[in-house]
């Protein structure tokens, strides 16, 4: 009797890749090694993911939607941004794919002008809309403050990930970014 085809194996294939990259990193990550650890062999991985980058572009949708997630929880600015540094101390394996690799989700460049980011990074949409639900306006509104709390909260998290800042310190550098949030939310506010 012929085997029958594993209706799940790209899930199978997603998880397994997902595990390898949060035990080791981009040197974990190759074909051969998702396939093995996803019970399949190499060529089932490839039907399905044409190549790595193919199969990264998987993992950052998934990360990118667990992120969504931890940042849906969050009912303020500054809910989300505590939830965004928890969330890269967390994960550091997978923030670092997500910055690494991040372009492989924008969509295709075409002609033009580029699109707004927050079509090519949907969590950072997220960020406009609770402004949008705090000040009020659209989206576009608030790019400027998004960008400077997405850059804030970036640096705070690099510099806590890589241990940057002598130790000992890492709650004071954790206590000046909730003080910088909320002063550049205060200051839009006036």
């Amino acid at each position: 009797m012929p085997r029958q085809p594993d209706p799940d194996v790209e899930e199978h294939i997603l998880h397994a890749a997902g595990v390898l990259w949060r035990r080791g990193g981009e040197r974990a990550l190759t074909m051969r090694a998702v396939a093995k650890a996803a019970g399949t062999n190499t060529p089932a991985v490839y039907r399905r993911f044409k190549n790595r980058q193919d199969l990264l572009r998987g993992l950052l949708l998934r990360i990118a939607e667990r992120i969504r997630q931890e940042f849906a929880k969050a009912e303020t600015l500054e809910g989300m941004a505590e939830a965004y540094v928890d969330y890269a101390l967390k994960m550091p394996n997978e923030y670092q794919l997500f910055y690494t690799h991040a372009r492989l989700m924008s969509p295709p460049k075409g002609r033009g002008a580029a699109p707004p980011i927050r079509e090519s990074r949907p969590n950072f949409a997220f960020a406009e809309q609770l402004l949008v639900k705090r000040f009020g306006g659209r989206p576009e509104d608030h790019t400027q403050l998004a960008l400077a709390i997405w850059a804030l909260l970036h640096g705070t998290s690099t510099l806590l990930l890589t241990k940057s800042i002598p130790e000992g310190h890492e709650e004071e550098l954790r206590q000046a970014c909730r003080a910088a949030v909320k002063k550049l939310v205060v200051t839009t506010a006036k």
